[in-house]
């Protein structure tokens, strides 16, 4: 990590409140304002070259495209009647005088003056003492404040009808999270004084590191969240001892070494996501899903998808189910003897489960005995903010791109899922890296999050289509094999676990989803997110869940009534899998019958984009 001086702290109480916004030393200032304008040319060659050659074609976005579609729909209806238009215009002077008001008691006062606009509780990036006690920075943050609450009540308050003001509501946040005062220089008090104390080499190293993630990116900014360099695959990340017992054109079967004198006889497959790696379920011994899985005497096989390029362009959702899924209960099959197992399916993988359960039933493959789905979406009804990203033209436009290559690179995928939190996920690192010119800590989950991965073209086409454009798989429309498959034919005890604050999954759509089954579903909601309501192992005593029998009814009802355990769902779910079949057989080793390929992570999660 870059060493750096404390300096964007306020001065003490002594020095004068201008001083410390003064440059000390005029000569050493000017000179790195220099070095930073040679390091912004570095960055401007780093997004050029690969335009020059070729190798990058800028066009219109078709997002962008969408947000000025709906920012017109939204202009239309506010000035589409005179009245409304003026009473808008008002509220917003009258908000503008308030805090100029405001900024006039504050001065002429020596009490305590209160704000007009104060940030939401959480909010930090109003946090420096500066924010509230230099008049400049108040008034600034003020009518930021006002204005972007201004701006998000026209959407609030717009007659449109419900996509486009959902659209609407999530263009205004993104735009709203970018203008905050915080992520600029002269309107940061913290990076205004890092400036002046360091002379301005805190503008030097941020530049040179906006350089480096533009080549990292390959003409595009690959914004860097952690220091990823003390990570590695197998070293101090997906640790947990095992085995490749099987390799597919898509798929990886890894089976664990067990830490149990016996275990259960039903093996347990589990089905990530190939949207990110496996090994957020392995990140650490301490976080480690299938670690805690193996001890508790599970034989854990999962599935390792392939990072796919331009050969698996035609792999779509009937190959990823023949040659990973179906290719998986065929390994362990054959490795185990058993033609018994629980299933585990994560986020999309949870939705190919389900649709491969579907499929497996009118077929007669019915070697899956339970399905457990983690933050798993089956019906995309209340799907979220990533339907923002989904209607007709933007998947067509979408497909046309990937048509090229044969995948969608992962960075495209990455930067969709931190624009869902971009006051989270984006701003803050571009503050502290191109500003502050600090690197990033380290931290393994964010190297996992940065460890993105491209999308086969047919396999992410038949998913934008079928699921959030056109809903087919609740519907029961969705075509795989030539056959049209029911949820309502999947019979097998289902456990649907969702997460209270997950943005791409979220409880309410998960919920909704459980009616389509055709057995019975346990329900289960986790405190936190996508993925830490996820990996939350009970020796961490963090969160809580809730539970309250059958899913039906209305999800807000079902929320109030719901029993409250603290701490985590893992054990929860270890006696629900236990209730269906509890018998136990000897452990079972990777290798005992036939020659494996390799140790565990395997070759497939090392391919980075």
């Amino acid at each position: 990590m870059t060493k750096n001086s404390d300096s964007s702290k306020p001065s003490d109480d002594s020095a004068s409140p201008i001083e410390q916004y003064l440059v000390k030393d005029p000569e050493r200032f000017a000179l790195n304002m220099a070095r930073m304008m040679e390091q912004a040319g570095k960055a401007a060659a780093a997004w050029a070259e690969p335009r020059e050659k070729g190798e990058v074609r800028d066009s219109v976005s078709e997002p962008v495209t969408d947000m000025v579609r709906t920012f017109s729909k939204l202009t239309e209806y506010w000035l589409s009647e005179p009245s409304r238009a003026l009473e808008a215009q008002t509220r917003l002077f009258s908000g503008y005088m308030d805090v100029w008001s405001n900024a006039i008691q504050r001065v002429n006062s020596a009490e305590p003056i209160e704000d007009v606009a104060k940030p939401e509780k959480g909010d930090k990036r109003f946090q420096d003492p500066e924010w509230g006690r230099n008049a400049f920075f108040d008034f600034v943050k003020q009518a930021y404040l006002v204005t972007s609450r201004w701006a998000n009540d026209l959407v609030e308050h717009a007659d449109l009808d419900e996509s486009t003001k959902h659209k609407a509501g999530f263009y205004m946040k993104q735009l709203s999270n970018a203008i905050s005062p915080s992520n600029f220089l002269l309107t940061n008090p913290e990076l205004f004084r890092e400036t002046v104390s360091s002379n301005g080499e805190n503008l030097v190293r941020g530049m040179k590191m906006l350089a480096e993630d533009i080549v990292a990116g390959k003409g595009d900014l690959k914004l860097r969240q952690a220091d990823y360099s003390p990570f590695e695959i197998g070293r101090n990340i997906a640790l947990s001892p095992g085995k490749v017992v099987g390799r597919s054109d898509v798929a990886e079967i890894i089976q664990y070494d067990p830490t149990t004198e016996t275990v259960l006889k039903r093996p347990l497959l589990i089905c990530p996501p190939w949207i990110n790696k496996f090994y957020i379920l392995d990140l650490n011994p301490q976080k480690s899903f299938i670690r805690w899985a193996v001890e508790q005497g599970h034989t854990v096989f999962v599935i390792s998808w392939v990072n796919p390029d331009s050969r698996h362009g035609g792999k779509d959702w009937e190959a990823y189910i023949r040659e990973g899924l179906q290719y998986g209960l065929d390994t362990i099959e054959r490795t185990t003897g058993e033609n018994e197992v629980n299933a585990i399916g994560y986020c999309v993988g949870g939705t190919l489960l389900a649709a491969a359960l579907a499929l497996m039933a009118q077929e007669g493959d019915n070697r899956i005995r339970s399905a457990t789905f983690f933050t798993t979406q089956v019906d995309f009804s209340y799907a979220g903010d990533l339907k923002i990203f989904v209607d007709a033209d933007q998947v067509s436009a979408l497909e046309a791109a990937m048509k090229q290559k044969g995948y969608l690179d992962g960075t495209k995928m990455a930067t969709a899922f931190n624009m869902l939190r971009s006051g989270d996920l984006i701003w803050p690192y571009v503050v502290n890296n191109y500003m502050r010119g600090k690197d990033p800590l380290p931290f393994d989950l964010l190297y996992w999050n940065a460890d993105s991965t491209r999308m086969a073209a047919a396999n992410h086409s038949f998913y934008l289509r079928n699921c959030y454009l056109e809903n087919n798989l609740s519907a029961g429309r969705m075509e795989l094999a030539g056959k049209t498959v029911s949820l309502s034919d999947v019979t097998i005890p289902v456990y649907n676990l969702s997460a209270r604050e997950d943005h791409i999954a979220p409880a309410k759509s998960v919920f909704y989803g459980c009616q389509y089954f055709g057995g019975d579903v346990e329900f289960v909601m986790s405190g936190s997110g996508h993925i830490a309501g996820v990996v939350n192992p009970p020796a961490s005593k963090k969160y809580q869940f809730w539970t309250d029998g059958k899913p039906i009814g209305d999800f807000e009802q079902w929320v109030a009534k719901a029993d409250e355990t603290t701490g985590s769902w893992w054990p929860h779910w270890q006696s629900w899998i236990e209730a269906k079949d509890n018998s136990r057989v000897d452990a079972r080793s990777p290798g005992a019958k036939e020659a494996t390929l390799g140790d565990a992570p395997g070759t497939y999660v090392k391919v980075r984009v």
